[in-house]
């Protein structure tokens, strides 16, 4: 890529982080009572946590489904379509059913944050490391085997909430429906610990991410221990869509949105330009989103719903636009 258009993509994420802070700054200080300091401050108690949500999930979410597609070398598939939410889904529900809402591991937020992320990093890794083994990163398999595992959670799922006391299943129920409204403020500070670990730890193999892309033999050939860098970054990607997931509950097609978005307004393969364009695009959406579903359709809708049924349009349209090219 020409000097010219490394200048240009800087312009355009420029631009977007000034988006982010227009959206931020108004979510934070429209319909404040700014003449009243006790009123003051409790909006601002109540909205900053929010606000920390969006900003952790949009770059758990949006850093993972880069490293995601560039791991199975194919832009239409995130982590979502091969089941990673049905699987969450699934444990939260196990666990509050096994230990039941009133224990612990249910009411203590730091606990079940832990316990989710430690269950859902172990079983999505083994079982998605043998997927693509086993399927050589075909993605036409991927998808299928994706799909059938989706059906699969979700079936136990629901066969556990019917079986499930109403009461356990009613507490379950506003943990598994993505809201900003009701997050686990307790877990925002373990988020982004969990999050800095896990950068930190892959720092070199992400720094890999343009090399992978190439192709196996082509990363092998350039010195690169392809199989173990696969097995970190595909548990990466885990971890950080199980910390989204686990602190605001399951968000099906952000990520693809994100990530094809800054594919198509930056026009790069660097992945630091990349990541950080998905980033900010994620940051706009969350926050702008929750913007119009609190001030205009007064919390009438969680904002997973819009990114779900638009998600799934924009997946047609992907799939339909890679089918014609």
């Amino acid at each position: 890529m020409n000097n010219a258009a490394v200048r240009a993509n800087q312009r355009k994420l420029v631009i977007l982080a000034a988006l982010i802070l227009l959206c931020a700054a108004g979510y934070m200080l429209i319909s404040v009572n700014f003449g009243n300091a006790k009123l003051f401050r409790y909006s601002m108690k109540i909205r900053t946590p929010k606000l920390a949500a969006m900003l952790i999930t949009a770059f758990a979410i949006g850093g993972a489904s880069i490293v995601f597609q560039s791991i199975i070398n194919n832009v239409i598939v995130t982590p979502c379509l091969l089941g990673m939410n049905a699987l969450y889904t699934l444990i939260h529900t196990a666990v509050v059913f096994v230990a039941g809402s009133g224990s612990l591991l249910a009411t203590n937020g730091n606990l079940s944050f832990v316990v989710d992320l430690m269950l859902m990093g172990i079983v999505a890794t083994v079982i998605y490391s043998y997927l693509f083994e086993k399927t050589h990163h075909n993605v036409l398999y991927i998808l299928l085997i994706g799909t059938v595992l989706t059906s699969f959670f979700s079936s136990i799922q629901t066969t556990l909430t019917r079986v499930m006391d109403p009461n356990e299943y009613d507490a379950l129920l506003a943990t598994l429906v993505a809201s900003f409204n009701n997050i686990n403020t307790e877990v925002i500070v373990l988020a982004m610990v969990v999050l800095a670990v896990i950068i930190f730890v892959l720092r070199k193999d992400l720094a890999l991410l343009d090399v992978i892309t190439l192709g196996k033999e082509q990363a092998i050939n350039l010195g690169v221990d392809y199989d173990r860098c696969i097995r970190h970054l595909l548990l990466g990607v885990t971890l950080c869509i199980a910390v989204a997931t686990a602190m605001v509950g399951p968000i099906s097609f952000l990520g693809l949105i994100i990530a094809n978005l800054a594919r198509q307004l930056l026009k790069t393969y660097r992945h630091t330009q990349l990541i950080l364009g998905t980033t900010l695009f994620g940051m706009v959406v969350l926050v702008g989103g929750q913007l119009i579903v609190e001030r205009i359709y007064s919390y009438a809708i969680p904002i997973s719903v819009f990114i779900s049924v638009f998600g799934g349009a924009y997946f047609l349209y992907l799939l339909l636009s890679t089918k014609r090219s």
